[in-house]
């Protein structure tokens, strides 16, 4: 099935084995002003996505048969593709979470959660997540990093750091407002939306940002061992240490 809209918002997959779920989804996508294409196996996906096509975002199903959705994800990854993925699942258990969220998910929404919600999620991620009354510049230097804002993408010590879109949406807010502590839920907010309702309550959204920051600092490590301007406040979240310090 390939639904399109002429409002044209983007181009999402959904990759789900229930047809009556993912049909009623899409349609619903649809009639939200965005492209949507269905697939209800990971081989069939993983098979359009070698080809290149227009896709912004997968939202895809955990348990499905023969592949799962962390499979996919994996191969996903393996192969250098970093569209953005959100889980849909009815599994709620925190462990599946961090466990997608490691992998490069960049969120995780139950399936009875209500469709409004995940268009919020989706919003975020495609939309100008960074919208400001200010033009943001090209980029900006703080020490030995480089962000440079208009392609999403962070330089530390002249080697390129390969951050998800979310990912690097945390590094600008830890890195601009450096020295000071930034809560575990005000970074939850950059990745869900101001207000949003963690599954798990406090320790849901602690988990979740936990499993963002050990990726961004698991990233930097791989182009400097000696990266450790990233503090962690326990119980209370994070903070950028100002290299002046």
């Amino acid at each position: 099935m390939n639904l399109i809209n002429p409002l044209d918002r983007g181009h999402v997959l959904v990759v789900d084995d229930d047809a009556l779920f993912s049909e009623s989804l899409s349609r619903n996508l649809a009639d939200a002003g965005y492209h949507t294409r269905v697939f209800q196996d990971g081989p069939t996906t993983l098979n359009h996505l070698a080809g290149d096509p227009p896709a912004d975002l997968v939202l895809l199903d955990w348990k499905m048969p023969g592949m799962t959705g962390i499979e996919v994800l994996q191969r996903l990854r393996t192969r250098n593709v970093e569209i953005p993925v959100i889980f849909l699942t009815v599994l709620n258990d925190q462990i599946y979470e961090e466990a997608g969220l490691l992998n490069g998910a960049v969120d995780f929404v139950e399936k009875s959660r209500s469709f409004s919600i995940l268009l919020k999620r989706i919003e975020l991620i495609l939309g100008g997540r960074r919208q400001s009354d200010v033009e943001q510049p090209a980029f900006a230097r703080f020490g030995d990093l480089i962000l440079r804002y208009e392609s999403h993408r962070a330089v530390w010590k002249g080697e390129a750091v390969d951050l998800t879109l979310t990912e690097f949406d945390i590094l600008v807010h830890l890195v601009e407002n450096a020295g000071r502590d930034i809560s575990y839920r005000e970074l939850y907010d950059i990745v869900h939306g101001e207000g949003f309702l963690a599954g798990e309550g406090e320790i849901g959204y602690r988990t979740n940002v936990r499993a963002f920051i050990k990726r961004i600092r698991q990233k930097f490590h791989q182009v400097d061992i000696d990266f450790s301007l990233i503090r962690n406040y326990p119980g209370f979240g994070y903070s950028w240490r100002d290299e002046r310090d």
